[in-house]
């Protein structure tokens, strides 16, 4: 494998996902051979990773900022976060090799942000995050996700839906330059406050998203450096499930967000996400 990547690899054999002994040489794996599918939607962004060096079971860490020793053929972007009040200096994901380092730093989960570092104020990306409480099921964020899409749909509005790879799930439009993450995040709160007036499930607030048996239209990472976790990421969870790009159709009662892992991905056909970032569309109601 090191003839083929400027990657020095170390600790092979660490056991990253302890319930299923998959060590890191399977992760690394997972991440080169999705990593055509991958990519695309990691390039020219900040990316943020959530790191587990001593396995899923041990505590974690999100590191925003490169870590020391980064190689000089690692991409980075340096901006002022007004969240963190400082200068960060980001990883950006343009080529498999950033992404086999990451993955070899035990860099489970990739984050990425919803704008590019050459259009970093303005986002290209708007952010569903349908995120339930229990006891509501992963039934009920699927009938959520629909009236989401009926009301986006009847809007002219193009939406493409992925798995969270935990409970949830995430509905992204891809738009047009010119607006700002107030306008997206207010978007998307809008919607929230809609679907919320029409369903005793939907919350649309942040003061009630813990609330038992609600559905959280969650729209406060629509915010300049905020996160979402990327498409064929894998999650820190024991069945290693992935965040998965499905076909609206596939979408169905019994549909379970477990079946998508780091065994089954790979055997799928189709990237239903694979137009998305050639189907920006303005905000304008048509």
């Amino acid at each position: 494998m090191n003839d083929l990547t400027k990657v020095s690899f170390t600790n092979l054999e660490k056991i990253l996902y302890p319930g299923l002994e998959l060590k890191k040489s399977r992760v690394i794996e997972y991440y080169i051979r999705i990593a055509p599918m991958m990519l695309g939607f990691m390039k020219n962004r900040a990316i943020v990773m959530n790191r587990y060096p001593d396995g899923i079971d041990k505590d974690g860490f999100y590191e925003k900022d490169v870590p020391a020793g980064i190689p000089a053929w690692v991409d980075t972007f340096n901006t002022y976060s007004q969240i963190a009040k400082r200068e960060i200096k980001y990883i950006i994901g343009n080529n498999l090799d950033t992404l086999i380092w990451m993955a070899n730093l035990a860099a489970i989960e990739i984050n990425i942000t919803l704008s590019t570092i050459d259009n970093y104020e303005s986002p290209d990306l708007v952010f569903f995050d349908i995120d339930p409480e229990p006891p509501c099921s992963f039934d009920n964020v699927i009938d959520i996700a629909f009236l989401l899409k009926e009301k986006l749909d009847e809007l002219n509005f193009r939406s493409f839906v992925k798995t969270s790879g935990k409970k949830g799930l995430h509905v992204v439009l891809p738009i047009t330059k010119g607006y700002n993450f107030k306008q997206t995040r207010e978007f998307v709160h809008q919607f929230g406050k809609f679907l919320a007036r029409g369903s005793d499930l939907v919350v649309s607030e942040f003061r009630n998203s813990q609330d038992p048996g609600t559905v959280f239209i969650d729209y406060l990472q629509n915010t300049q450096g905020k996160t979402m976790i990327a498409p064929y990421s894998l999650r820190a969870q024991p069945d290693a499930p992935v965040s998965t790009p499905l076909e609206w159709k596939e979408l169905k009662k019994g549909l379970r967000p477990e079946e998508f892992t780091i065994f089954t991905v790979l055997k799928r056909k189709k990237d239903p996400w694979e137009r998305l970032l050639e189907s920006k569309q303005s905000l304008e109601v048509k």
